[in-house]
């Protein structure tokens, strides 16, 4: 009895692979799907999907996809860390998937009346990466009490993160601290208008360059982040299903591409963010590699995310309200995902 269990547990086995790997494959006369793809800003954590345009896996997956960066988040990223975005990636409207922060997002769409209401389906950074740079003369992170720090926007992750840490270290961020918008740059620090900011890796590699210090790692208080991450409209989902399942499966496809092929990641950067400098581009992969392998939506980070903006129209939700974990469940679920990774040395 227990052999012939056993061989039935394995034709089941077998026949469940037989049936994911049907589920999961598009098949080459199959129609391709639309879909609007927009990256929120320019960062490390949309590196996966720069990756999966340049490597075909959106188009592998059976989708049609038009990506591209806002001017908003082109402009940014050319104040805060000198980098120019190629014009043909640039381009305007709302994604039916956007690539962006959970918090933003999140908090926009509670108190902004006109924001695209979304749901969380992925989120591809967890735990926050984000520095606070500073001017040489300001010694330690306890000498920011009483300083000016800057963020790009109320909700934004920088701004997130600015209060987590406030909070560690015992801080009232209202009255210990001066905070500013659009604050989120090293130029903004040479102006005398901020002590320091609070910068993603990018902006603080380029803030170092400049003579500005790395001042407070905050990865290190591994602070619960709604990051990054894949992000539907709420409209749009229920009939495009389908849609959204494949490119959450391009989502976990492109993740292990970037673990696994490192001058992939690097060519990837030089086309679409004009990172070229092998230094920088080291710099910069050295974080990219850190992100999940399973990027199921951050339900800590959103929990954590709503004791923070604690305002009514927010305490009206439950966490749940806001994301769906069935897509990434669904491929971690079936070992689609590890298997990703079977005979690669990836990072961990």
């Amino acid at each position: 009895m227990p052999g012939c269990m056993k061989r039935c547990a394995l034709l089941m086995s077998g026949l469940l692979g037989c049936l994911l790997a049907s589920v999961l494959t598009v098949r080459a006369d199959d129609k391709l799907l639309p879909l609007t793809v927009e990256l929120g800003d320019v960062s490390l954590t949309k590196l996966p999907f720069v990756m999966a345009a340049e490597a075909g896996i959106y188009q592998r997956n059976g989708l049609e996809v038009r990506q591209f960066i806002t001017p908003n988040a082109a402009e940014l990223i050319r104040r805060s860390a000198g980098l120019v975005v190629p014009r043909e990636f640039v381009g305007t409207g709302a994604g039916d998937i956007n690539i962006g922060g959970g918090s933003p997002t999140l908090v926009r769409m509670t108190s902004d009346a006109r924001a695209p209401q979304r749901v969380v389906l992925a989120t591809t950074d967890d735990v926050s990466r984000f520095h606070i740079v500073s001017r040489q003369d300001i010694v330690s992170a306890q000498d920011l009490k009483g300083k000016r720090i800057g963020f790009s926007g109320v909700g934004a992750l920088s701004h997130y993160v600015t209060i987590l840490f406030a909070q560690h270290m015992g801080w009232d961020y209202t009255r210990d601290l001066s905070l500013f918008a659009n604050g989120a740059g090293a130029d903004v620090i040479r102006s005398g208008r901020v002590d320091a900011f609070t910068a993603d890796e990018i902006a603080t590699a380029e803030a170092v360059r400049q003579g500005f210090k790395d001042l407070v790692d905050t990865g290190v208080y591994r602070f619960p982040m709604p990051g990054s991450g894949v992000n539907a409209e709420k409209s749009w989902l229920p009939k495009n299903r389908e849609a959204a399942a494949r490119f959450v499966k391009s989502t976990v496809e492109a993740i292990a591409l970037l673990k696994n092929d490192k001058p992939a990641a690097f060519a990837a950067m030089a086309k679409w963010y004009g990172i070229t400098e092998p230094t920088r581009q080291e710099e910069v992969y050295a974080q990219a590699a850190q992100l999940p392998r399973k990027p199921y939506p951050s339900v800590e980070g959103i929990g954590k995310m709503m004791d923070v903006y604690n305002y009514r129209e927010m305490r009206l939700h439950r966490p749940e309200d806001f994301y769906d974990a069935s897509f990434v469940a669904e491929l971690d679920q079936s070992g689609y995902i590890d298997g990703l990774y079977k005979g690669a040395a990836a990072p961990q």
